[in-house]
């Protein structure tokens, strides 16, 4: 028996009690959310003139570090692999434009980056995620500067701990494989919420393996009954009819939403599969483009949005997404990269009023064990972190023995 519409609005978070009647929103309104602006920089009085950039690499992994003119210091961590070829873009196309710049600016030298040596021309995950290296560590140097959160730079901080679901990546796996592995997740994680993977990823309806999906998507309500909210990823595997078919299966399971069903840029089939189905559909781990958000929210493409805080081009673009969003009623759930994106999404998720019920959770807590106090799980939500910027507390001893790229 088909769940009911009450329990997935109420799976998903405040906002999407405005999902069974969506109101009309203006699009003159999103204009003028999306443009307002974003830095709270209350206390940062001087100029803070960046004199350095670089790309640092150790064990691994990749670090943009800021340094300014009076030695103000910030850092951030790429997310994997896209360092390893974006590197010429970032060194030649990005860093430079910001050395000599005021650090307080950074909503305007965003825009004239984007002009800059047309790189406009570039536009999408080529250019933002350099972007958003940048960004993020720019703002890491200006919460240590002002001795608040990256957070606090956004927006009002209106939570401390933000309820998150691990992800499972995996599509080689047979059903009861992935219970396993599932059931492994949760365990590791201390999660209360589980994303899969259904369909074959971008594949013209074809599943990962015969039946696959079929036999998953019941198996898993089956294994953790409903203690364990889930979550389905469909990576644009469906035309409409068939991700329609696939998103009645997840409300027969009383799944919280159903991700990217269609090809991530088929908009308008996205709204199709929208407006047949009562379980949210969520998008935008793919979009570049802040009119195209527009579209998707002006015209109710989705009913949950989620740009990804890396491939959009940073926290201040992804606060736009979300002011529009908010305005419609419509949950902004960010999609993150792997590595250390979930501490970008923490920031995000703590001032953002309406983010839905879980954020995206990918493992990595004990890696990262660079902040006092420690990240902590329980009841399945994870502590944001509490220091200034980013909240490392030892950027030094992070950096240590890293080589420049």
């Amino acid at each position: 028996m088909r769940g009911s519409r009450r329990r997935f609005l109420g799976a998903i978070g405040t906002g999407a009690m405005g999902l069974s009647v969506a109101p009309r929103v203006d699009v003159r309104d999103l204009d003028r959310a999306a443009a307002a602006p974003v830095l709270r920089l209350d206390g940062l009085i001087s100029p803070v003139i960046i004199e350095s950039l670089r790309l640092l690499k150790k064990d691994g992994e990749h670090f943009v570090h800021v340094r300014s003119k009076d030695g103000a210091e910030g850092v951030s961590v790429a997310n994997p692999p896209r360092p390893e070829y974006l590197d010429k873009i970032l060194k030649q196309l990005v860093m430079p434009f910001f050395v000599g710049k005021d650090a307080r600016d950074l909503e305007n030298l965003l825009w004239e980056l984007y002009r800059w040596r047309d790189n406009y021309k570039l536009q999408g995950l080529a250019l933002w995620s350099p972007q958003a290296w940048v960004e993020f560590a720019v703002l890491d140097m200006l919460g240590r500067i002002a001795r608040k959160p990256m957070g606090a730079l956004l927006g009002d901080v209106v939570r401390q701990e933000v309820a998150c679901y691990v992800a499972s990546g995996r599509r080689d796996t047979t059903p009861e494989e992935e219970i396993r592995h599932l059931r492994k997740l949760l365990e590791e994680s201390g999660a209360r919420a589980v994303k899969f993977r259904v369909g074959g990823r971008m594949s013209r309806n074809a599943d990962a393996s015969l039946g696959r999906t079929e036999k998953l998507i019941p198996l898993v309500r089956k294994t953790f009954g409903d203690t364990i909210d889930i979550h389905a990823d469909a990576n644009s595997s469906y035309d409409p009819p068939q991700a329609i078919r696939v998103g009645r299966m997840l409300e027969e399971v009383g799944a919280v939403y159903f991700e990217e069903p269609c090809p991530f840029d088929h908009l308008e089939d996205t709204k199709v599969v929208a407006d047949a189905l009562t379980i949210p559909v969520a998008g935008g781990e793919q979009e570049y483009s802040d009119w195209r958000f527009r579209w998707m929210i002006a015209n109710r493409g989705v009913d949950i949005v989620q740009p990804d805080l890396h491939y959009y081009g940073g926290m201040i673009r992804s606060v736009r997404v979300a002011r529009m969003a908010a305005l419609a009623k419509m949950p902004t759930t960010v999609h993150i990269s792997g590595g250390f994106g979930f501490i970008y999404m923490l920031h995000f998720a703590s001032c953002v009023p309406d983010i839905g019920r879980y954020q995206e959770y990918k493992l990595g807590r004990e890696t990262y064990d660079w902040f006092d106090p420690p990240l902590k799980v329980k009841d399945g939500k994870m502590t944001v972190p509490a220091g200034p910027g980013v909240g490392i507390r030892d950027v030094a001893g992070v950096l240590k023995g890293a080589v420049e790229v």
